[in-house]
């Protein structure tokens, strides 16, 4: 088993306290907005082994895979771990973005890598060749907007708001109410032939803003249309939020988004699991990169509720997340009796306390973890058991 540094990443809607409060690490100057475990290229964590000595988890696996990451993994992923694991802390909104599908992934990738697109560039929309699906347990109150609504429900929203641009929503929703609609709508507000200028979506965040304080009823959408204006006035983002599902996750909640899954993440704290993938495509909301045409290759456009993902209850202390994809999954061990117990999976896991002290122990090792700490724990440590008190997360592999 190997302690786990953490690759921090700075944007501008993070936090300055929760993630150095949360890893008990130093606070910086600027925000903190993500916490990252793993082996992406872009930003592996290091690997510190008995003898102390630390070397990034990319070079642990490619030294030895087949028992880094066991023969199961490696005929599924390859030799590379095939999930990444952070902590998110957002104290202003994200931007509205789509991750690709796999196929488009790779394809926009090797596109890229033909054009000479250097992969630190800012422009650059395809990191990596993988696919990027995710789940986000909340740790904190967790606000999100994520998904389309039925074209019916987001007809009813616009109908209220006696502006042209809401109008215009309105009519080419009520004429196809189906999926046909919604990209209608959508690409009418993104696409740069057809998109509404600074004026168009001001007006229609100050309608929100006075049926908001006429007694709205769609407080929640209202508020969030008052809100992304503030942070993005003037930005096409602001409408599409009407269009999209409003999400509150409570402390203990989890979300799934599936790649083409259009959404925006406005505040909170949480954990996140996704494929190990940093392909973001930006519809707005942002300072970056946006890329619209990249972005409507890859949106479904199919109407469907938020997928909030429900545990499942292993051996009475750990609650495990079943994710729809083969990638990852996540699991939270609430350990409180100083007891043994089992922890789920196989495979290489990374595990982070986020309180108390525990002891993991595995086929022939062990690590102890204080809060903030995190661990590696290669294929061949095999079945895993905990005990102390604490709170233990466990990214891993079905």
């Amino acid at each position: 088993m190997f302690g786990l540094t953490t690759a921090i990443q700075h944007y501008a809607w993070g936090s300055h306290t929760a993630i150095p409060e949360l890893l008990r690490i130093e606070s910086s100057e600027g925000p903190v907005a993500e916490a990252w475990f793993g082996a992406h290229a872009s930003a592996p964590s290091l690997c510190r082994g008995a003898d102390g000595a630390a070397r990034p988890l990319t070079e642990v696996i490619a030294a030895d895979p087949e028992r880094v990451l066991g023969p199961d993994v490696r005929a599924r992923f390859g030799d590379s771990l095939p999930y990444l694991l952070k902590v998110i802390a957002a104290d202003s909104p994200l931007s509205l973005q789509v991750h690709p599908h796999l196929d488009q992934a790779r394809a926009g990738f090797a596109e890229e890598e033909a054009a000479g697109i250097a992969h630190d560039a800012a422009h650059r929309n395809y990191r990596d060749r993988n696919h990027k699906p995710e789940l986000v347990f909340a740790l904190t109150r967790f606000e999100a907007v994520c998904g389309f609504r039925a074209p019916r429900r987001a007809a009813e929203l616009l109908e209220g708001l006696e502006v042209p641009l809401a109008q215009q929503l309105r009519a080419l929703l009520a004429a196809r109410p189906h999926a046909d609609g919604i990209q209608a709508a959508f690409t009418h507000l993104l696409r740069p032939e057809s998109r509404a200028g600074a004026q168009a979506i001001a007006e229609v965040a100050a309608a929100c803003a006075a049926r908001l304080a006429a007694g709205s009823p769609s407080p929640r959408a209202d508020r969030t249309v008052v809100r992304l204006q503030e942070a993005f006035p003037g930005d096409p983002g602001v409408v599409t939020s009407l269009l999209l599902n409003p999400v509150t996750l409570q402390p203990g909640d989890a979300l799934f988004v599936p790649a083409g899954g259009v959404h925006a993440y406005l505040s909170g704290v949480g954990v996140e699991v996704m494929a190990s993938s940093d392909n973001v495509l930006r519809a707005g909301l942002t300072g970056k990169h946006v890329d619209v045409d990249q972005v409507l290759r890859n949106v479904d456009y199919v109407a469907a509720p938020p997928i909030r993902i429900a545990p499942e209850r292993f051996h009475g202390a750990t609650r495990v997340y079943y994710a729809p994809v083969d990638d990852f999954e996540l699991s939270i061990t609430r350990v409180e009796d100083d007891r043994v117990h089992p922890l789920p999976g196989r495979g290489p896991r990374e595990l982070l306390c986020l309180d108390g002290a525990l002891t993991v122990r595995g086929e022939g090792d062990q690590i102890r973890l204080q809060a903030g700490e995190a661990a590696f724990v290669p294929a061949s440590d095999g079945s895993l058991h905990v005990s102390g008190a604490g709170v233990l997360v466990q990214a891993g592999v079905p």
